[in-house]
């Protein structure tokens, strides 16, 4: 198939309109966050006097140091056991092509289909009965079974691309299923694997219903369940608002910025396929 250069020439001026539309929010956020907290910001205009010290308030009195030490927690324990458990489970569905797979694969490709809210007032109660609600536990366990349904979807298509002869040699060459696995289907993966490890990095960082509804108090919830913390602080600034906002979306966009190659070599090796 071949692409004129008139075609081209549109994708990149589509791709260029999406960039800022995205950067837009926030160049204006940034603008208001820089804006002297007693004023309300009206639109995208740069202060004459920016006020950097805002985001030092933020920070010192939002306690975003310890929001962010307890995110981080919940990502610890989210992201590595739901990676584990989608690796070998669409290895299984996907390279092993287990009795029973295209059923058991229905079934996940349903749990996509639920919303999260349809099942809090499930959770809460089970969390309750648990014994873990108002700890953060409440939002771990729940997070790596509703992460389930696309991580195993996710890597399932990986794994269901990688050529059959590859496992046949390694089993005529006298290699275990687990050999297999370490030392062949692993490696190829994890282009998969990396993008799979930061979308869950991001879901888990940015979570707000799970935490606000699940911890009583904001400063064990993630950060974005914080917000409402935040609101409550600086309900008539702006202007901090906006600043602890930043701070709290920083992490998250970093993390892309600084691994997109990784998502983008897995998008482009067929992590998605299938």
């Amino acid at each position: 198939m071949i692409i004129s250069r008139t075609e081209v020439v549109l994708g990149r001026l589509l791709l260029a309109l999406a960039v800022v539309l995205t950067l837009i929010p926030l160049a204006n956020m940034l603008s208001a966050a820089l804006q002297p907290a007693d004023r309300n910001p009206i639109g995208l205009t740069w202060p004459t006097d920016p006020q950097w010290g805002n985001f030092v308030t933020a920070f010192e009195v939002g306690n975003v140091w310890r929001l962010m030490g307890s995110s981080a927690f919940i990502v610890i324990c989210v992201v590595p056991v739901a990676l584990i458990i989608a690796t070998l489970a669409g290895y299984a569905l996907g390279g092993l092509r287990v009795r029973g797979a295209r059923g058991i694969l229905i079934v996940f490709v349903l749990g996509l289909t639920i919303p999260f809210e349809a099942l809090i007032i499930p959770l809460y109660y089970q969390a309750q009965g648990l014994g873990t609600l108002n700890t953060q536990w409440a939002v771990i366990l729940p997070l790596i079974g509703l992460f389930m349904p696309f991580s195993v979807f996710w890597m399932r298509a990986h794994f269901v691309n990688v050529p059959r002869e590859l496992s046949e040699a390694a089993r005529v060459d006298g290699a275990t299923m687990w050999q297999e696995f370490f030392r062949i289907q692993l490696p190829l993966a994890l282009p998969a694997v990396s993008a799979l490890t930061i979308l869950l990095f991001i879901w888990t960082w940015n979570q707000f219903l799970l935490p606000v509804v699940l911890i009583a108090d904001p400063l064990d919830r993630t950060v974005a369940g914080a917000l409402t913390f935040f609101q409550g602080q600086y309900y008539l600034s702006i202007p901090l608002l906006n600043a602890g906002a930043l701070l709290i979306i920083l992490p998250a966009i970093a993390v892309f910025l600084i691994f997109q190659r990784q998502f983008i070599r897995a998008l482009l090796q067929g992590a998605v396929k299938g």
